[in-house]
């Protein structure tokens, strides 16, 4: 008797154990990051270690431009041109067009935050809870350190075919730069892409000065090549190549416009440059949108120019527009675009492995990692741990393994950053909501309105995928725009300090739709790595995260507003 009363006495502490620990948790992941606004300024900074503000505007836009322009401006338009015909430009102009929606989102949270590092994650940890902060982050960062290896490799790559156009470098082994595989395809060793990953990791962490530096070499160089590219083929285009301009109907234009809107991806680095930035309220905006118009200019002119060149049934697969250009005797014009696609390459890389270092640095500081992330070098102002793990990280997988196989996973991070970006512009916007007077059968009822456009999203890019009934992507469509329209009439909005997106809920509420209709075109394989990622995610929230985090603990640094300069 005695030993049932011990059982039951263990069985109800076990229950008090988990239901403690339940509580806990989701105490600590509903947590949220206070939000100041631009002009309050916060008291604690960590033993002089800091980053410095040098990015003034035109190294902003070239952050953008350098992130998102890499050697895919000469290989991609041709491949979707094969597909789409002329009518790929189409293709891009509406996939810019969703990412200026995307970017005026962007925009309005960079100039309504502090200028402090984190992006995506530190809008959602504001706006929403630590726990899909920490998600976001992470879904992000796989997409960062698997792009960043398939970059490398490619760079490698491009850099061996360039120097074997030297009599003394013919016959380079595969090992070296073009990947040679091992143990039945297990492994996949390059020598030349960790060699590179270091080089950059090094002027990383030199200062962001001097990595702002070549980035703006390397990014002035590609758009000067891009533009001779254009100029030079704008005399060889004979119109007649034009037509018909949409050979394979409408469809095939937005099934184009679905794969290369990810071309423009990039315009969001800027974000994450706000704590370097000279004038963050005012250049990040600019910088953001400056950069994603000179990009759909630059993708809009090689389209016209590619298709205006050669017949698109007769692009080639690999090399395109250099193949355009051999074919009318220009091969000169081949060289300028091998140059102009390692320099592509070049800032494509350096940008991303920035990035990851300031989202890294970011989550250091608020807990969610260990505290060595959050660790600035007090000379040379970089987070120098967190850029040499991200240097490592990439350089083991582009050293070792052909990352490649894995770009149909990519992407998810992307889109997911975006659509939580632009629930947070709807969100914040919600009248008081940083006096924390927002009710919260009012704020349910607006999460319930942004998660149904979403679904409503996804649902209509699945039955598109498979070509189910015209009717049921209609009733897809139908149920979003109810959701919008109580987003609409059932909510109170507030005006925004600094600058103001524009069509507030409509245009994130579209935003969502079209972001999430793009997500179900992903290969399957990239759900699955959305679900197990999630998962592990949570884990590690679970066992690690929620006992060192804080937004408010002593840990968190809170940065002052950006000094103004004398006009």
């Amino acid at each position: 008797m005695g030993g049932n009363e011990t059982r039951r006495n263990s069985s109800s502490s076990s229950t008090t154990d988990t239901s403690s620990w339940s509580s806990r948790f989701w105490s600590s992941a509903s947590r949220t990051k206070p939000l100041l606004s631009p002009s309050e300024t916060g008291v604690r900074r960590s033993s002089g270690e800091e980053l410095v503000r040098r990015l003034g505007l035109l190294d902003l836009i070239l952050i953008g431009v350098g992130a998102s322009i890499g050697a895919g401006i000469f290989v991609v338009t041709g491949t979707v041109a094969r597909d789409t015909g002329p009518g790929v430009t189409i293709s891009f102009v509406l996939a810019g067009a969703s990412c200026v929606l995307n970017a005026l989102c962007y925009a309005e949270l960079a100039s309504r935050f502090p200028a402090v590092v984190g992006g995506a994650y530190l809008y959602t940890y504001t706006t929403f809870n630590e726990l899909t902060a920490f998600l976001v982050f992470s879904q992000l960062m796989l997409d960062y350190h698997i792009g960043a290896a398939s970059i490398a490799r490619s760079l490698a790559s491009y850099v061996v075919t360039t120097l074997e156009l030297f009599p003394f470098f013919k016959d380079i082994p595969n090992w070296i730069g073009n990947g040679e595989e091992f143990l039945g395809g297990a492994f996949s060793i390059n020598v030349l892409a960790p060699i590179l990953l270091t080089l950059l990791t090094i002027v990383l962490c030199w200062g962001v000065g001097e990595s702002s530096a070549v980035n703006s070499f390397m990014t002035v160089l590609k758009v000067i090549i891009v533009i001779i590219v254009i100029f030079v083929g704008a005399f060889e285009i004979d119109v007649s190549n034009w037509s018909p301009f949409a050979p394979n109907g409408v469809k095939a234009i937005l099934t184009g416009a679905t794969v290369v809107f990810f071309a423009y991806v990039g315009f969001d680095a800027v974000a994450n440059s706000a704590e370097e930035s000279k004038r963050p309220q005012r250049d990040l905006p600019i910088g953001i949108m400056g950069s994603l118009l000179i990009c759909i200019v630059l993708y809009i002119g090689v389209c016209l120019v590619i298709t205006g060149m050669v017949p698109y049934k007769f692009l080639g697969e690999d090399a395109p527009l250099a193949e355009a250009f051999t074919s009318k005797g220009l091969k000169y014009v081949s060289v300028l675009i091998s140059i102009a696609a390692i320099a592509g390459l070049t800032t494509t890389l350096l940008v991303g492995l920035y990035v990851q270092s300031r989202l890294y640095l970011g989550l250091g500081r608020d807990g969610l990692l260990p505290s060595i992330f959050a660790k600035v070098h007090p000379k040379y102002h970089t987070p120098i741990h967190s850029q040499v793990w991200v240097g490592i990280v990439a350089g083991v997988l582009a050293g070792l393994f052909n990352v490649h196989v894995l770009s149909h996973i990519l992407s998810v991070g992307t889109l997911t950053g975006y659509s939580v970006v632009s629930a947070c512009v709807v969100a914040l916007r919600w009248k008081d909501k940083t006096a924390s007077q927002v009710s919260s059968s009012s704020w349910r009822e607006g999460l319930i309105c942004l998660i149904t456009v979403a679904c409503g999203g996804l649902c209509a890019g699945l039955f598109y995928r498979v070509n189910a009934s015209f009717i049921f992507l209609i009733l897809a469509v139908v149920v979003a725009i109810i959701a919008s329209l109580a987003l609409c009439f059932r909510q109170v909005y507030a005006s925004p300090p600094g600058f103001s997106c524009p069509g507030v809920p409509t245009l994130p509420a579209v935003c969502i739709f079209f972001n999430m209709f793009l997500f179900a075109q992903l290969h399957y394989e990239a759900w699955v790595r959305f679900i197990i990622l999630s998962i592990i995610t949570i884990g590690v929230y679970a066992f690690y995260g929620q006992y060192h985090a804080g937004p408010s603990s002593e840990e968190t640094v809170i940065y002052h507003r950006a000094p103004r300069e004398d006009a």
